[in-house]
C-alpha cells in the first residue's frame, strides 16, 4: 500500500469516525434534554442528582468506575471498532 492509499484510507476513516461521534453526541444530548426541564426562556435545568452523578463520573478514572459504567463506555467504543478495523486492515 503506497502513501496516497494510506492517506485516502485514513481520510475515509476520519469521516466515518466523525459521523459516529456526531451520532453518539446527538444521542447523549437527546438523553440529557429528556432528563432536563425546559424553561420558558429556552434554557434547560438539569436535576441536581444528575449533575452530582455526572460530576462524580467525570472525576473518576475509568479503572475506578463500577462495572456497569465501564460496560457503558465499552459499548460506546464498540460503535467505533468496525471503522478502525477497516482502516488498519487490508481488503
Amino acid at each position: 500500500m503506497n502513501e496516497d492509499d494510506v492517506k485516502e484510507r485514513l481520510e475515509a476513516a476520519l469521516e466515518s469516525l466523525a459521523r459516529i461521534e456526531h451520532e453518539r453526541w446527538a444521542h447523549w444530548q437527546r438523553y440529557m434534554h429528556s432528563k432536563s426541564e425546559l424553561r420558558a426562556d429556552g434554557s434547560m435545568l438539569v436535576p441536581a442528582e444528575l449533575v452530582a452523578k455526572w460530576s462524580k463520573q467525570i472525576d473518576t478514572a475509568y479503572d475506578d468506575l463500577d462495572l456497569d459504567e465501564q460496560q457503558s463506555d465499552q459499548d460506546q467504543v464498540r460503535r467505533y471498532l468496525p471503522t478502525v478495523v477497516k482502516a488498519i486492515t487490508r481488503d
